[in-house]
């Protein structure tokens, strides 16, 4: 049997949408002939796509959001867990209230969006795909509350996927380092970006629509019997620091 990438007029809400990945993500879904609406607590345009204000923090405005897409499109098929983020800060820096704040934006919020969206999607079937962090599955100095709640995240879509089946398909993006327009706060100058750059094994950054793609993909009907996984899309990963650091002539072990 052929499956098609058919997104035709599917219903799909992302998430902090409107830059960086999450605009990525938005444009790869209307590419794919998706009906898209993107939402974050600051009012943004992306062309093609419907913008809702909310902050997925609270679930009162979570709640209105789901409420208005419904009432607006009748239905709803994919949501993309992207809000997220954090600055960087030394754990033995970092007040408790921090902590908690990037726990809560980074895995207790996709919780209350997936929960939300749940409620519209048990009985039509849907799609639920969570934006982790490679940060999750590597130590993240600078953002260890970060990357604690994204590997809770992968825990979370296991879960759900589980609890959740056969009519929402859960699944997760674990993204690597991601050419965006606030790589500089995160590498430094272009030379320093370059040679972050040079530390992935394809030799460069992602796109933001390559990641995208990722998720579409997770949502569409190629993926009809993917659930519960994580998908890396981190280039390969890191060249490990051994390989540098090693005078030997022959191979490692």
């Amino acid at each position: 049997m052929l499956v098609e990438l058919d997104l035709d007029g599917a219903v799909v809400l992302v998430t902090g949408g409107v830059r960086g990945v999450g605009l990525g993500i938005t444009r790869a879904f209307l590419a794919a002939g998706a009906v898209v609406v993107t939402c974050a607590r600051r009012p943004a345009e992306v062309p093609g796509a419907t913008f809702l204000p909310c902050d997925v923090r609270e679930a009162d405005q979570v709640s209105a959001v789901m409420s208005d897409v419904v009432s607006r499109f009748g239905r709803l098929d994919v949501v993309v867990n992207n809000a997220g983020g954090a600055p960087f800060a030394l754990a033995d820096r970092a007040s408790p209230r921090f902590h908690s704040k990037i726990v809560e934006l980074n895995l207790l919020a996709p919780l209350l969006v997936a929960q939300a969206a749940f409620e519209v999607m048990r009985d039509s079937g849907g799609s639920i795909v969570n934006v982790s962090s490679v940060s999750g599955r590597r130590p993240s100095p600078g953002t260890a509350a970060y990357g604690a709640a994204k590997a809770g995240l992968e825990s979370l879509t296991s879960s759900l996927a589980v609890e959740w089946a056969p009519s929402v398909r859960v699944n997760a993006l674990a993204v690597g380092m991601v050419r965006t327009e606030q790589s500089h706060l995160h590498y430094g100058s272009e030379a320093g970006i370059e040679a972050v750059a040079r530390t992935v094994p394809l030799g460069r950054l992602a796109t933001p629509d390559e990641v995208g793609a990722c998720a579409v993909f997770l949502a569409s009907p190629l993926a009809s019997y993917v659930t519960g996984a994580t998908l890396l899309v981190h280039g390969g990963g890191e060249v490990p620091a051994f390989l540098a650091a090693s005078d030997a002539d022959g191979g490692s072990s």
